[in-house]
């Protein structure tokens, strides 16, 4: 991919249907359960990025997840193979680097956690993107990767890092994201292609 093209993604300039970028759709939260694209992600493009901005909980210190379905599927329950680790960074200066096992899966059919503890206070949000790579496959899984960062109840902030499978060889056509407890109470989710 051209890095005007990845720029402009980037800059939030893509848009026209010949970018090797392309800006799909933008979705803004107002206190949902739930999250759910369930169109655009089709065989166009070979990679979807999610690009997720000020996600903020209606409870206190729970985790952001996603999940996604196979075409003709429902319920958001694929199984997923995952690894997470974080970086943790309090305001005191005391940090650490851990993998986190409370939260990568072993072909689990759960939500996967993305970022865990965000908190709900004013000024605490998370932010992040997700790639999904080639999901109109029907030979291959299904990789992802996610980065993102976090601040939440403590004073704190965590850089969490996960990456995985899922476990099908269907294409995959909707994804869904949501907090362990309570609603997104407000925040955007833009989803880019590329080519």
């Amino acid at each position: 991919m051209p890095l005007g093209a990845f720029k402009a993604a980037l800059m939030g300039t893509a848009g026209v249907s010949t970018a090797d970028v392309v800006l799909l759709s933008t979705t803004t939260a107002s206190d949902d359960a739930t999250i759910d694209i369930t169109s655009g992600i089709d065989s166009t493009y070979g990679e979807y990025i999610f690009k997720l901005y000020n996600i903020h909980p209606a409870t206190d210190s729970t985790d952001f997840s996603f999940q996604v379905n196979a075409a003709g599927g429902s319920g958001f329950n694929e199984t997923i193979t995952s690894t997470v680790f974080r970086a943790y960074g309090p305001e005191s200066g005391t940090a650490n680097l851990a993998y986190d096992t409370s939260r990568d899966q072993a072909q689990g059919t759960a939500y996967q956690p993305l970022s865990g503890e965000v908190g709900n206070g004013n000024d605490e949000s998370l932010a992040g993107e997700l790639h999904l790579f080639n999901p109109a496959s029907t030979t291959y899984v299904k990789h992802f990767i996610w980065r993102g960062t976090v601040y939440f109840s403590e004073d704190a902030n965590y850089a969490n890092f996960n990456a995985g499978y899922i476990n099908t060889t269907t294409a995959i056509d909707e994804i869904s994201f949501k907090f362990a407890s309570g609603n997104v109470e407000s925040g955007k989710i833009k989803m880019w292609g590329v080519k």
